[in-house]
């Protein structure tokens, strides 16, 4: 076979492949490469340019030929091991996490100390604040919220007997007020609560009415629109009243006009009393007349009274003035459990050669006596008159008041102590503390004022 036998035929073909460039001959110039991309491995060359061409992870080592142990198992030429290194190295770099400088703890143990210390300072605070507000507004907090106990009595309690005087003119607070003082209602304010919701209407007639103790709201209004509750010619004089206010009570109870009750008063030696009023002399009780009586039948019977009552505390009849103004003030100034140390209060006072300096006393002299607070006026304190404690010295022109036996008996019988002073701390309980001196008192003093701020309308 010839060579050119040999020679492959390409037919119609062979002008296609005739211009084809042997292995020898030039490729055609590429043109200059643009910038390298950012991050790209000539990217990274570019930044090595100049480093030593023995570093093995410099440009040199990454542009050294490549020889047959530098091929892959495919015969692909294979990336030097030096380059392969520093381009896994930058990799790493770019696209690993992001790397933090470890950062010393800070030192907390003070620091958290401090603020749990101010912490439980700011709640021990609100706790005592909370405290004292409850302490102070118990009462008012309860019924806000539904607390505490009962305002009125259950029903199937009421027990007993109970005699409540309506004055002419009272209105739901009084009437309320007075059967709370009888022991009829549980609290002061329950049957006025209970008549503004179910009778606001409802009118009350002047009279003692007979009750039971311990009735509910309800009972109670119910007994005093019964006409059979009221007692006909019935007068109850309480302890602590006045000539003043005792007389509109036997007009409403006895039905006698103010003007007989008036003459009949104006003259105590009528009743052999030898003083220029009666003030005292009428002793505070319940009394039923019999029709027709007089204003001097009735005037006469409760002079009576009195007397019966000096006898049986062993008053001499020169001493009954006296005995009868000190019981007076006694029968103003506290309640019964405290009589007779009022009582030595008052006999101390005078054997000192001090001033009495009783509010009641003053009270009277310028008549504000019911007015319905315990504390004196500057004016009242300050008004020169013959009952005024706090301007004279030793007991008032005349009694102050209606004393009941209690009264007259701690009057004739003091007990033993050294007190010179003595005030009320709690006017709702009556609670009162004795002192023996004036530091004492005025601590007592400091008690009352703050019970009184804190219970405003009370009474202070």
């Amino acid at each position: 076979m010839t060579d050119a036998d040999e020679s492959p035929q390409h037919d119609g073909l062979g002008g296609l492949f005739d211009n084809l460039p042997t292995a020898a001959s030039h490729l055609p110039e590429r043109p200059a490469r643009e910038q390298p991309a950012p991050g790209s491995r000539r990217a990274l060359r570019a930044a090595r340019e100049g480093a030593d061409a023995t570093d093995p992870g410099s440009d040199a080592a990454a542009d050294a030929p490549v020889t047959a142990s530098d091929q892959d198992e495919s015969g692909a030429p294979a990336v030097p091991a030096a380059v392969r290194e520093a381009d896994s190295d930058q990799l790493d770099d770019l696209f690993a996490p992001e790397r933090h400088h470890a950062v010393p703890r800070k030192k907390r143990g003070r620091g958290c100390l401090i603020g749990l210390i101010i912490v439980l300072v700011v709640l021990g605070g609100i706790a005592a604040g909370g405290a004292w507000v409850y302490n102070t507004y118990q009462t008012k907090i309860d019924d806000l919220f539904g607390w505490g106990e009962p305002k009125d009595f259950e029903a199937g309690q009421a027990t007993g007997e109970a005699l409540v005087t309506i004055k002419k003119g009272d209105t739901g607070s009084p009437v309320s007020t007075a059967l709370f003082k009888a022991g009829v209602t549980k609290t002061d304010r329950v049957f006025y609560d209970y008549l503004i919701e179910e009778n606001p209407g409802a009118t009350f007639y002047p009279g003692v009415y007979k009750l039971q103790k311990k009735m509910t709201a309800a009972a109670a209004l119910k007994a005093l629109e019964e006409p059979t509750s009221r007692m006909e010619n019935t007068v109850r004089i309480p302890e602590g009243s006045t000539v003043e206010s005792a007389l509109p009570l036997i007009v409403d109870g006895v039905g006698l006009a103010m003007e007989d009750l008036s003459r009949a008063v104006s003259t105590p030696s009528d009743y052999g009393i030898q003083a220029d009023k009666l003030e005292g002399w009428l002793f505070p009780a319940v009394y039923t007349f019999d029709p027709g009586s007089s204003a001097e039948d009735v005037i006469a019977r409760m002079v009576d009274r009195t007397r019966e009552s000096l006898s049986e505390a062993g008053v001499p009849d020169a001493d009954a003035q006296r005995v009868l103004t000190i019981a007076s003030i006694i029968e103003r100034e506290g309640r019964t459990p405290d009589f007779t140390k009022i009582s030595r209060v008052i006999q101390n006072r005078i054997d000192d050669g001090m001033m009495l300096q009783m509010d009641s006393t003053a009270q009277y002299g310028y008549g504000e006596l019911h007015a319905g607070k315990a504390s004196t006026s500057e004016a009242a304190q300050h008004n020169d008159n013959p009952w005024n404690t706090y301007v004279i010295k030793g007991l008032p022109a005349t009694p102050i008041s209606n004393p009941g036996d209690a009264a007259i008996d701690a009057a004739m019988h003091p007990a033993d102590g050294p007190w010179l002073y003595f005030v009320t701390v709690n006017m709702a309980t009556g609670e009162t503390q004795f002192s023996t001196t004036y530091e004492e008192h005025q601590q007592g003093i400091t008690k009352m004022r703050a019970w009184c701020k804190a219970n405003p309308g009370s009474g202070c």
